[in-house]
């Protein structure tokens, strides 16, 4: 599979270097806005080809996926241009600025029969899995509460911080607790509550989500981007709790009994090593592509709209609009 990757930021970097280690998954080309970039970009990473512009890289027919790298206020629009040059996409997460962009950007895919997903990577980890059994055995018992937390010092970052590039908190960091909630509670929800901290230019610094379903489980999510925090998941059920070290990639996966004085580990779950964790993403793309499938069974195109919902939720009692949606 030749990945043609579009954006030659940080992030596009960690995927190229995850995919150099990876058999059937070629790094075919790179495009940033500025040749030279694009150029430095493909000598330092090994892949074939450099474009100066995204258009040129679309226009590629030998690319077979496109990855988008671009902050998150231009999704939308490249994601388009992609479809329309008749490629399949995996688009980094947040998937767009808000749920209508996302729909349509995936109708716009399932008219042209085009893989399109979302690549928000702790969907595809093995984690995922090993979480979803140990639940399923009854582990804990019956999941009542979900914690979680996720926190970068990444207030420097242009793009965290300019409105006009979508920035704030909720898109970058909110995303991963939402989905680790949505992964172990599903989105039957009765009410969402959530409040922020602003920053300066008047995006979210620091978030806190409250979400209540109509089963009665509650989960309660805080990130920042002032600090960095343990990233800890914490699943409590009626015979036991189950902690997960860094919910943004896991590194192991724990089972306590519900002793009330110091509870004791039941069984602690190394999660299997990895290049960097981004190859799951890829894999499942390429798998998606052999099986002429046009999204991914690990984050269907409905799992992605629900979350662009939930995040439309929260930013609206926020109280912030993107300059480009006025």
């Amino acid at each position: 599979m030749r990945v043609g990757i579009l954006g030659a930021g940080g992030i596009a970097k960690s995927l190229a270097a995850t995919i150099n280690k990876m058999d059937g998954v070629e790094n075919y080309a790179v495009a940033s806005r500025d040749a030279d970039k694009a150029r430095a970009f493909a000598n330092e990473w090994g892949v074939g080809k450099a474009y100066g512009s995204y258009e040129e890289m679309l226009a590629d027919d030998n690319v077979d996926l496109v990855y988008i790298a671009v902050p998150h206020s231009h999704h939308h629009k490249w994601t388009i241009e992609a479809l329309n040059a008749g490629r399949n996409v995996l688009c980094e997460k947040a998937f767009a600025a808000n749920e209508k962009q996302s729909r349509e950007m995936i109708e716009l895919a399932e008219s042209k029969k085009l893989l399109l997903t979302e690549a928000i990577w702790t969907r595809y980890m093995p984690a995922r899995g090993i979480i979803d059994d140990l639940i399923k055995k009854g582990a804990i018992g019956e999941p009542r509460t979900i914690s979680a937390n996720l926190g970068y010092k990444i207030d420097m970052n242009e793009r965290m911080v300019k409105p006009e590039l979508a920035g704030g908190a909720l898109l970058d960091l909110t995303v991963y607790p939402l989905n680790f909630a949505s992964m172990v509670f599903g989105d039957d929800i009765k009410n969402i509550t959530a409040t922020a901290v602003y920053h300066e230019t008047g995006v979210d610094g620091q978030d806190n989500v409250m979400i209540e379903y109509n089963d009665g489980r509650m989960a309660s999510l805080f990130t920042t981007m002032y600090t960095l925090t343990d990233r800890r998941g914490l699943i409590c059920g009626r015979e036991g709790f189950i902690t997960v070290d860094n919910i943004n990639n896991p590194a192991s996966i724990t089972v306590h009994a519900p002793d009330r004085a110091v509870p004791r580990i039941i069984e602690e779950i190394p999660v299997p090593e990895q290049i960097s964790g981004y190859e799951y993403e890829v894999l499942a793309c390429k798998r998606a592509l052999e099986n002429g499938k046009i999204e991914c069974e690990e984050m269907p195109h409905k799992e992605t709209l629900e979350i662009m919902r939930q995040m439309d939720e929260i930013r609206s009692q926020f109280g912030i609009v993107f300059p480009f949606e006025k």
